[in-house]
């Protein structure tokens, strides 16, 4: 969810390939809803119209099943909220588009809200590999929302004086209870208070306008 790249050019796939890219998709669908922990390659199977055997076959155990399906949800965050926003021509300009692809992808991406927020929160006390990918991802979310905010500060639309650190964290704070309240109610009304929130912050943050040195 950092590459400052974009997006990745994409090649043309294989029968077994898109197959394998439709078997993920229902996955990460699965996972928003039944977390992580209870996707099984049964019920995927299920899910899917496959047997048991065909799906082992693409990933042989339920731990590699689930790592494919958070490096598959992280293509598609790429895609849909990184890669447009990083093509976007300032600092300023990047933070606005990281924000509102952010929450449109919390109504569009999976039935259970953002991927990640789901996984991040399931897997926060379990240690092993998909803890420490969730962490990992979260930290590369964090880290982009920080840089982009050192980038805006470095072309005067963000006050010198503010922590990227701090602000990169308010955002992410609104985004992220608004992915909760949106999962729980269904009311886009809550993205809006997001972005109300957001818009707030960050003018507050712009400082005030530079002076034309009248009186």
């Amino acid at each position: 969810m950092n590459r400052a790249e974009g997006v990745r050019p994409r090649k043309r796939r294989s029968d077994g390939e898109r197959s394998r890219e439709a078997i993920l998709r229902q996955a990460a669908e699965l996972a928003t809803v039944a977390g992580l922990d209870g996707l099984s390659i049964g019920r995927l199977a299920d899910a899917v119209g496959m047997s048991k055997s065909g799906l082992f076959a693409h990933f042989g155990s339920k731990e590699e099943l689930q790592l494919a399906t958070v490096d598959w949800a992280v293509d598609l965050f790429d895609t849909e909220v990184t890669g447009p926003a990083l093509a976007a021509a300032t600092g300023r300009e990047r933070l606005d588009e990281l924000v509102e692809n952010f929450l449109r992808h919390v109504v569009g991406g999976y039935p259970g809200g953002c991927f990640f927020a789901s996984i991040v929160t399931e897997m926060d006390t379990r240690p092993g590999r998909l803890r420490d990918r969730a962490v990992e991802i979260m930290r590369g979310w964090l880290e982009l929302l920080e840089t982009t905010v050192a980038q805006a500060q470095a072309e005067g639309t963000i006050a010198a004086s503010e922590d990227p650190k701090q602000l990169a964290f308010e955002l992410e704070a609104a985004m992220f209870l608004a992915n909760v309240l949106f999962v729980a109610t269904r009311d886009q009304a809550v993205l809006d208070r997001a972005r109300v929130a957001i818009d707030a912050r960050l003018a507050a943050a712009a400082g005030p306008p530079p002076s034309d040195g009248t009186s």
